[in-house]
């Protein structure tokens, strides 16, 4: 009789061990979930400080120019660039190059950044790099930025906190 039980029982998966594989699944899902925002969070963060570094180092590199005389200025100009767009663009020496023979070289332009970093926590993927971000000017206070007459320095747009605890805009 023992032998009939052992030929009538199937190979296979019952029903309960299938719901336990599947609840483990899940529970394996649920936690991995918050895991994998951070990290994703992480990323934009990152992403964030490298794009300021690199909008922030074009704007001093643009200051320098203009301060050793290699871009031109304006009476009463601050220096900095009147937007984030004249960063990329080819930009016209101050003075005419003199070569080695005394004749004067074709002006040879000046191209501060090869492209402008958009801002990640940016929602618009359509809009142009440089209204991704929030500008402020020479003239404005450190407590209160606004845009004004040129870029002084950059902020992200997001209202978010970072995991720092601080605000992006405030980065």
């Amino acid at each position: 009789m023992n032998s009939l039980r052992v030929r009538g029982h199937q190979a296979g998966f019952t029903f309960v061990e299938l719901v336990v594989t599947l609840a483990l699944i899940g529970v394996v899902a649920v936690v991995s979930l918050p895991l994998y925002e951070v990290t994703s969070t992480r990323m934009r963060e990152a992403q964030l400080r490298e794009a300021l570094r690199t909008i922030r180092a074009g704007l001093d590199a643009y200051k320098a120019a203009v301060d050793a005389g290699t871009l031109p200025k304006a009476a009463g100009d601050s220096g900095y660039p009147a937007s984030l767009e004249q960063l990329t663009d080819p930009l016209e020496p101050a003075g005419k190059q003199e070569s080695s023979f005394g004749m004067a070289e074709p002006s040879r332009r000046v191209v501060i950044l090869r492209r402008l970093p958009r801002d990640p926590f940016f929602p618009n993927a359509d809009v142009p790099a440089a209204q991704t971000w929030n500008t402020r000017s020479y003239g404005s206070r450190s407590d209160d930025p606004q845009a004004g007459d040129d870029v002084f320095d950059v902020a992200s747009t997001s209202t978010r906190i970072g995991l720092d605890g601080t605000p992006y805009r405030s980065w």
